[in-house]
């Protein structure tokens, strides 16, 4: 088992704007077990973690780190062996390069609009309720759950699912996964992490469209 290193910075250092968020990536990618990283998206390049992972998220990963001793040389050396052999016994080339590549800077991008709690933040597996309105960069609506006169009699209901298990669209999966309980975010994602290529006739959506969402997280389950 590795050395249990030294915990930099104190609760009220980790609060201030003076502690860069590369500083924490590098550190906990440093220090903690790779199924750690795994789990709080925190593997790649420090930019690109960066732009997906905001601090809040970030400081309680380091807390958690600390709290759960999950650092380097933790994993059960077994686990470890099981997961060498799988990759050596089912050669596939394709699979085991699609898990390491880099894919370089996220497929969206995300403008707060309304602040949420900062505390509690979807996990893949949780469900998930929202308010939307998608449109396409002209400005034009093709989807919206939120329809002023159904929503003033409460006649509708927000759209509920599991996220970050492929039940919508990449970039809804990603994007709701950085946002906490009441936030109001933009949510502008590319046509890879979209419809690509192939686009949504039936939505009036075209191939390789730029979406635009505002999405309301009002609920975590």
């Amino acid at each position: 088992m590795a050395d249990e290193p030294a915990r930099e910075w104190s609760d009220e250092q980790l609060k201030s704007d003076d502690l860069p968020k590369k500083d924490l990536i590098n550190f906990i990618q440093d220090n903690a077990a790779h199924s750690f990283l795994i789990e709080h998206k925190l593997l790649g390049n420090i930019k690109n973690v960066a732009k997906t992972a905001n601090k809040d998220q970030l400081i309680a990963a380091y807390i958690e780190l600390f709290a759960n001793k999950r650092f380097k040389g933790t994993e059960p050396v077994e686990e470890v062996t099981k997961q060498v052999k799988a990759v050596k016994i089912d050669e596939k080339p394709k699979e085991v390069k699609a898990e390491v590549a880099d894919e370089g800077p996220p497929k969206f991008t995300k403008s707060t609009l309304k602040k949420g709690d900062k505390t509690n933040f979807p996990k893949k597996g949780n469900t998930v309720s929202c308010w939307y309105t998608g449109t396409l960069e002209d400005g034009t609506v093709f989807d919206t759950n939120i329809p002023p006169v159904a929503r003033k009699k409460k006649q509708t209901k927000p759209l509920s699912f599991k996220v970050g298990l492929g039940k919508v669209i990449r970039g809804w999966d990603e994007g709701l996964l950085t946002m906490s309980r009441g936030e109001t975010a933009r949510l502008e994602i590319e046509p890879e992490w979209a419809y690509g290529k192939k686009g949504r006739p039936d939505s009036k959506i075209p191939p390789n469209a730029k979406l635009i969402f505002e999405v309301e997280l009002v609920a975590v389950d």
